[in-house]
């Protein structure tokens, strides 16, 4: 820092509140280095006290005081000065403390243990804020919002929040029911995080991306001593992504370690596993129980608490919010800096977002990444959106199937992190149009297998083989 910045901080008081002396030290000795005027305290009375006299340019405070909780002081800070930014403290580093910090209009939120140069580079942020008080409020929420793994204020996300909050004390099982891209991961990963298994390990299987031969495998484990996903999570959470895929041998397995009728060790403990289940879907769980293809009753067994994440057009309003987040967390992932003006933001508001959340923040991505502009303008969106969703030249007509499945993979590569699908891509894509071929073939023969077979060119025993396979749901009438 040179002399001219320490001597452009001098005018600007910083406010410290900590019951904890070592970091009032530690923040007012950093804050003097800059040039800056200090006032420290252990209390939230003395500040209040500072504050209303008219005391200081920002405030740096812990949460918990000797003698307030300053979430409760904070609105009367507010108040009596609006304009007066507040930095946030906490060792209590959840998901619920840094959402209040946010409800109540703190500048910033930082968890403790902090890095110095992380609260001296939110401290500058908030002394050097934008004149224009919108601009400032929308990059005040920016800061906050971009370390936060969900975003949103609006009515539907509040619901989620709230759902969320009552989850995170209880270790019952929870179904999440959301479009791809929502965030189904992020809101498992929160109840973990916030929950009483914290300290566990969070296990991931994603049963889309697993061949269907080798989901037991990768569950329950071998014989040869791969234990399995299951064992793996042992004291803590195992989330099953796109449960919905999951092929009915393994459901059926499943179903039978969660009610204690098969036996599954933990072979360094020797006792059963002790693991917090999450499952969420994208697709509808009771029609694929009316076509067969999911079990009722392990359908029960894991919609004890189920949480629905709305898809981004339900929330259109929360998009500025999110798209200002992607900008700061692409520049802090190395992408140019950015920022985006209201007619772009507007743009994005009437876009359908099939991808929901991960399509948006892809969309960020990669305008930080091909476009020189510091500014986005609704030009560079509507660019952007009509090269990823060109009409088919001289379509005049429906679209045919491979169209339609163009269409459909063009979205599903856009909602992917980078990019890049999971591994074993090909077998997934042929599977997908395999089962309602066969399905619906079998259903125009009323199960006669052998017409089947005819119709679609195939073998009878291979169409029987892949009838098993496949999973699919046989109708009633001859085989």
């Amino acid at each position: 820092m040179n002399a001219v910045s320490n001597a452009s901080n001098a005018s600007k008081k910083i406010l410290i509140a900590d019951d904890d002396a070592s970091i009032r030290l530690v923040l007012s000795q950093a804050f003097t280095r800059l040039g800056y005027q200090v006032r420290a305290t252990g209390n939230a009375t003395t500040l209040l006290k500072w504050v209303f006299d008219g005391e200081g340019d920002l405030v740096v405070t812990d949460v918990v005081m000797p003698d307030e909780n300053v979430f409760d002081v904070l609105p009367r800070i507010r108040k009596e000065r609006p304009k007066l930014p507040v930095i946030v403290m906490s060792a209590q580093n959840t998901l619920l403390t840094a959402v209040s910090a946010a409800e109540i209009g703190a500048f910033d939120y930082v968890p403790k243990p902090f890095d110095l140069d992380d609260m001296t580079s939110a401290a500058r942020r908030a002394l050097a804020r934008p004149a224009d008080p919108e601009a400032a409020k929308a990059q005040a929420r920016a800061v906050r919002d971009e370390r936060l793994p969900l975003i949103g204020r609006s009515g539907p996300m509040q619901d989620v929040y709230r759902t969320v909050a009552r989850l995170v004390g209880a270790d019952l099982t929870v179904l999440i029911l959301g479009e791809s891209g929502t965030g189904k991961e992020l809101v498992a990963r929160a109840l973990h995080d916030m929950g009483r298994r914290r300290d566990g390990k969070f296990v991931v299987i994603n049963l889309a991306a697993v061949p269907r031969e080798r989901v037991e495998t990768e569950l329950f484990g071998r014989d040869d001593g791969d234990s399995g996903k299951l064992v793996e999570a042992d004291g803590g959470t195992l989330f099953l992504d796109e449960i919905g895929d999951m092929p009915l041998d393994a459901q059926t397995r499943l179903l039978r370690v969660i009610d204690g009728s098969e036996p599954a060790l933990n072979p360094k403990t020797g006792r059963r596993p002790n693991v917090r289940l999450i499952a969420a879907t994208n697709r509808d769980l009771r029609a694929l129980i009316q076509q067969g293809l999911f079990r009722e009753d392990l359908f029960f067994r894991l919609n004890v608490a189920p949480i629905r994440l709305p898809p981004l057009r339900d929330r259109v309003e929360d998009i500025p919010d999110l798209a200002r987040a992607f900008l700061l967390r692409a520049n802090r992932e190395g992408l140019p800096a950015k920022t985006i003006d209201s007619g772009a933001l507007e743009r994005l508001k009437l876009h359908a977002w099939p991808g929901n959340v991960r399509e948006l923040e892809n969309l960020i991505r990669r305008i930080c990444a091909l476009y020189a502009e510091e500014l986005i303008s609704a030009r560079i969106v509507e660019r952007e959106l009509a090269d990823h969703q060109a009409p088919v030249p001289g379509q005049d007509g429906p679209l045919t199937l491979s169209q339609l499945v163009e269409r459909h993979l063009g979205g599903y590569f856009a909602e992917q992190p980078d990019g890049v699908p999971p591994v074993g891509l090909y077998d997934r894509v042929l599977e997908e149009v395999e089962r309602p071929l066969i399905q619906l073939t079998l259903a125009a023969t009323r199960g006669n297998q052998v017409r089947a077979a005819e119709i679609l060119g195939l073998n009878r025993n291979t169409l029987r083989k892949k009838i098993q396979d496949l999973g699919v749901e046989m109708s009633r009438g001859r085989r």
